[in-house]
């Protein structure tokens, strides 16, 4: 994983990270975005947010957790996300790559599956992209054996 995050500008992380060595190895490479998820504990809790939002590029980007999907949207962002929705939404949690358009909303849904060796999934997955003069470009699934 951490050879990816050499061809990045950014690391932007999903939640459940786990044991925070993991983002102490990222930042020593690259600048991080990170979330705590449902299985982090106090410390992670302590040094990232449950839900970051920022402009990246004149990008809208909020990543969480616990997102859900769109038309199914978690009840703890559904208010906010339809209010004011982000033109990409990055969430974890399923620990299932989809990447979707909502059109209702007019964004980009992200969830980049999982990379980390533990877990229920099968598949070890993330996703690398560009964003640059507000545009969202050049998605590519990457897949770690596991």
């Amino acid at each position: 994983m951490l050879t990816h995050a050499d061809w990045a500008d950014e690391v932007w992380h999903a939640g459940d990270i786990g044991d925070l060595k993991v983002t102490d190895e990222l930042k020593k490479l690259k600048p991080l975005r990170a979330v705590y998820g449902n299985i982090d504990d106090t410390e992670a809790r302590q040094e990232f947010p449950l839900n970051n939002r920022f402009l990246c590029e004149g990008v809208d980007v909020w990543i969480t957790h616990i997102g859900g999907y769109p038309g199914r949207y978690s009840p703890a962002i559904r208010d906010e996300i339809r209010a004011n929705p982000p033109k990409l939404f990055i969430c974890g949690h399923s620990h299932i790559l989809k990447v979707v358009q909502d059109k209702k909303l007019g964004l980009l849904h992200m969830n980049p599956g999982a990379i980390g060796k533990h877990g229920f999934h099968k598949v070890r997955t993330m996703l690398r992209f560009t964003v640059d003069q507000g545009k969202i470009d050049n998605l590519e699934v990457i897949q770690v054996d596991r």
